[in-house]
C-alpha cells in the first residue's frame, strides 16, 4: 500500500471531545451542579505523580472540581479505605479514583471493591465488570472505552468487523473485548483474544480488521504480522533509551510503528493516540455520574 496512512489522532478528538463537555458542564451548573472528581495518590510513583497532575489540569480546563488527596507510601489499608468511605459519602464528589499500582501492603482488589459503584468513574468495580458483560448501562474503563470513541468518530465502525485484541489485562484486553461484542451500537464486531499463550499469533493477527496492541512489549506487532488495509489501534506506551533525546529515552508504542504503518489503512502514534483519550474518557464518566446522581 504505497498511499500514506490515515492518522487516528487522539489529540484532536480529546480536544474536541472537552469542548463538548465544557457546554455539559456549563448546563449543570445552571442546576447548581459541578461535577467532583477525587484522585488518590499513595506513595511517590514518579509516573503516577504525571498523571495525577494531569488529570487535575484536564478537571480545570472542562469546570470539574478536583479534589487531590496524597497519602504516604506507608499508608496503612485501613487508613485508604478510611478516606474512601468518607469521599463515598461527600456529595461534592461524584467521581473517585484510586491511582495504580498501589504499595505492596494494600491489596489493590479489596480497596476498588471499595469505591461505591456510583462513583467508580474507572470502571473497575465488580458492579460495573458485571453490568458492562451483561450490556446494562453501567461505567466502562476509560482506556477501551477511548478506543472504541476513537475508531467510532473516525467512521470504523466495529460492527461485523474481526476484532484481534492482544493482551487480556482487566485493564484493557478484557473490558474492551466485552464492549465490542456487545449487541448494541459502536460494536457488534467478532472479537478474538491473543496473549503470550497463544500459538501461531502472526496468523491470528493477520486476520484483523481492526488490530489493538495492549501487552506492554515495544514495538512488539510487526508489519508481517498485519493484514494489508487493517486499522490499527496501539494502546502501548513503553519507555525506551534514546541518547539522542535530552531526556534519555523516547516513548513508542507496542506496534512497531514505521513498518507497519505502510501497510495499514489507518493507525494511532505514540503518543498523541490513545493516551489523550483515557483522562477524557475519565472527564466523561465524571460528568456522567454527576448528572446521574440529581
Amino acid at each position: 500500500m504505497a498511499k500514506k496512512p490515515r492518522i487516528i489522532d487522539g489529540k484532536k478528538v480529546a480536544n474536541r471531545m472537552r469542548a463538548e463537555m465544557i457546554g455539559e458542564v456549563a448546563a449543570l451548573a445552571k442546576r447548581k451542579i459541578t461535577p467532583g472528581l477525587a484522585v488518590i495518590l499513595v506513595g511517590d510513583n514518579p509516573a503516577s505523580q504525571v498523571y495525577v497532575r494531569m488529570k487535575g489540569k484536564a478537571c480545570a480546563e472542562v469546570g470539574v472540581n478536583s479534589f487531590e488527596h496524597r497519602l504516604p507510601k506507608t499508608c496503612t489499608e485501613r487508613r485508604l479505605l478510611n478516606l474512601i468511605a468518607k469521599l463515598n459519602a461527600d456529595k461534592r464528589v461524584h467521581g473517585i479514583l484510586v491511582q495504580l499500582p498501589l504499595p505492596k501492603q494494600i491489596n489493590e482488589q479489596k480497596v476498588l471493591n471499595a469505591v461505591d459503584p456510583d462513583k467508580d468513574v474507572d470502571g473497575f468495580h465488580p458492579v460495573n465488570v458485571g453490568k458492562m458483560l451483561n450490556g446494562e448501562d453501567a461505567f466502562v474503563p476509560c482506556t477501551p472505552h477511548g478506543c472504541q470513541e476513537l475508531l467510532l468518530r473516525y467512521g470504523y465502525d466495529p460492527a461485523g468487523k474481526h476484532v484481534v485484541i492482544v493482551g487480556r489485562s482487566n485493564i484493557v484486553g478484557k473490558p474492551l473485548a466485552a464492549m465490542l461484542m456487545q449487541k448494541a451500537a459502536g460494536a457488534n464486531a467478532t472479537v478474538t483474544i491473543c496473549h503470550s499463550r497463544t500459538k501461531n499469533l502472526p496468523s491470528i493477527t493477520k486476520q484483523a480488521d481492526i488490530l489493538i496492541a495492549a501487552i506492554g512489549v515495544p514495538e512488539f506487532v510487526k508489519a508481517r504480522m498485519v493484514k494489508e488495509g487493517a486499522v490499527v489501534i496501539d494502546v502501548g506506551v513503553n519507555r525506551i533509551e534514546d541518547k539522542s533525546k535530552k531526556s534519555g529515552y523516547r516513548l513508542v508504542g507496542d506496534v512497531d510503528f514505521n513498518g507497519v504503518s505502510k501497510k495499514v489503512k489507518a493507525i494511532t502514534p505514540v503518543p498523541g493516540g490513545v493516551g489523550p483519550m483515557t483522562i477524557t474518557m475519565l472527564l466523561k464518566n465524571t460528568i456522567e455520574a454527576a448528572k446521574r446522581k440529581k
